[in-house]
């Protein structure tokens, strides 16, 4: 009986590690195929680059431009350039600036400066995009297409105030690339570039959407870059950037270093905007931006405390300018933009490119927030100035202990008036201005004039007081230089 026992418990235990070995095995061969998907996931992804590639590099080109820079005859002259960092001079530039004749430098009259870029073809008769910045106004430009021909391209037009410029080769049935669309484009996905870093060709990097509708970078005057940390060095620029179908969604234009080399910080003009500008170079050789006369601002937390709104989105209108689009609709100083075409207004720099984007007579619907109340108004744009592409420079409220804010005040008199040149027929003016004070921080100067507090006009200095007294903890104050005019936030002792 005893032995029974013992026979029964050692098969009991061999049937316990069947099972064990059994779900061991299954744990096993499931984790295989699993490990096996992520490699094969991987490959697949991989296998997506390498068709972008065989797509995209055919249609690339290397872009060798040449100018004759003359020199000046007057004695001990220094010269400045300024050039992209794509730019190959070095040693040769020095080399054509001076000549080396028995331990003597002798000045040149002239030498050809060179530079380098990237650009990509659109069309099968031979249109190219790049950066105006690649291209510049170049004597000459050639381009090197991937089968290893170099061709002379012709300048068909350039806009600086975007960073796009348009060239064509001549040719048939040329490779090229098709445009995507940068406007339904979502942060996180996949994007390559392609283009000629440091001369080096047909050289690609992958990466992600980093941001989008970037502005205020001080690149070009229009603004609405896609960021990427897709590897973008001097020499992409005017390359493309592409989805992971093989389109272009946008122009790599620049990058952010402070070694000159990719920190994972690159910038590309959205493909939306390049095309319509494309469009326009093709037709006319240049671009006419629809203008309606505003300077603005965007609307920090101090300006909303200040005029009692809540968030930030939307517009406000500094200063209008006379007899324009804006002025003849009734838009004045201090309105909040909200919507443009039924779209809410997110930023500045969204809705002058928005408006911008728009011919010269096209009708605009604005919604306008005035003292707490909507309104609707129609403008027509008109044509774009060359000088009002401008907007009003941001400030921030601080503590002071003045009542003024370290501001000396004086009503506006004809001899102040002939002091600091002003046409302003009312207002306050500054005639000093305390050292570290509130105003001065804020870069308020001697000459300056204010028109109004808390968007109510004053015209003197006992006006002002009683406004300021009257106000809350935050002041909006609406000075202008003489020039332009715009709403200053400070805040009260």
């Amino acid at each position: 009986m005893q032995k029974h026992k013992s026979w029964a418990g050692s098969y009991f235990v061999i049937i316990l590690l069947s099972v064990v070995l059994m779900q061991a095995g299954a744990f096993a061969a499931a984790a295989a195929p699993a490990k096996d998907n992520d490699i094969a996931s991987a490959k697949k992804t991989g296998s997506a680059f390498t068709e972008v590639a065989k797509k995209a590099i055919p249609a690339v080109v290397f872009v060798k431009v040449e100018k004759t820079i003359k020199l000046g005859t007057h004695g001990n002259q220094q010269f400045y350039f300024r050039g992209d960092p794509s730019d190959m001079l070095g040693d040769e530039l020095m080399n054509q600036l001076f000549r080396g004749y028995n331990g003597r430098r002798q000045r040149m009259p002239e030498f050809k400066q060179q530079g380098q870029g990237s650009g990509f073809i659109i069309s099968k008769d031979g249109y190219i995009l790049t950066n105006n910045h690649v291209v510049g106004d170049a004597d000459k430009i050639m381009v090197r297409l991937h089968d290893g021909r170099e061709l002379p391209a012709k300048r068909i037009g350039s806009d600086p105030k975007s960073e796009v410029a348009l060239i064509k080769i001549e040719g048939e049935n040329l490779p090229y690339l098709k445009s995507g669309s940068s406007r339904n484009l979502e942060i996180g996905e996949w994007v390559i570039a392609v283009g000629n870093p440091f001369g080096l060709n047909e050289t690609l990097t992958v990466g992600v959407v980093s941001a989008k509708g970037r502005s205020g970078m001080g690149i070009a005057d229009y603004e609405d870059f896609i960021q990427t940390d897709a590897a973008i060095n001097p020499g992409n620029s005017g390359g493309p950037l592409l989805n992971i179908d093989g389109e272009v969604i946008g122009i790599n234009t620049a990058i952010f270093s402070g070694t000159g080399g990719s920190l994972g910080i690159g910038f590309a003009i959205p493909i939306d905007m390049v095309m319509d500008i494309k469009d326009q170079l093709v037709k006319n050789g240049k671009v006419s931006r629809g203008y309606i006369g505003v300077y603005l601002q965007e609307i920090t937390e101090e300006i909303a405390d200040s005029m009692g709104v809540k968030g930030h989105e939307g517009a406000l209108v500094a200063d209008v300018t006379k007899d324009s689009p804006a002025a003849k609709s009734g838009l004045k100083h201090g309105d909040i933009i909200s919507t443009l075409n039924g779209r809410k207004v997110k930023s500045v720099g969204e809705f002058r490119n928005e408006v911008a984007s728009n011919p010269p007579g096209t009708k605009l619907s604005l919604t306008v927030l005035r003292d707490g109340a909507s309104k609707e108004y129609t403008v027509i744009t008109g044509s774009m100035p060359s000088d009002s592409v401008k907007d009003v420079p941001q400030v921030s409220g601080k503590e002071d202990k003045h009542s003024r804010f370290g501001m000396g005040l004086k009503n506006l008199t004809p001899e102040l008036a002939k002091k600091y040149d002003l046409e302003i027929e009312k207002g306050v003016v500054v005639d000093e201005v305390e050292e570290s004070s509130a105003a001065a921080r804020l870069g308020v100067q001697p000459g300056f004039v204010i028109s109004g507090v808390n968007r109510k006009a004053v015209s003197s200095v006992a006006e002002f007081d009683k406004a300021i007294a009257e106000s809350k903890k935050m002041v909006l104050l609406r000075i202008t230089d003489g020039n332009i005019s715009r709403f200053v936030p400070m805040k009260k002792e």
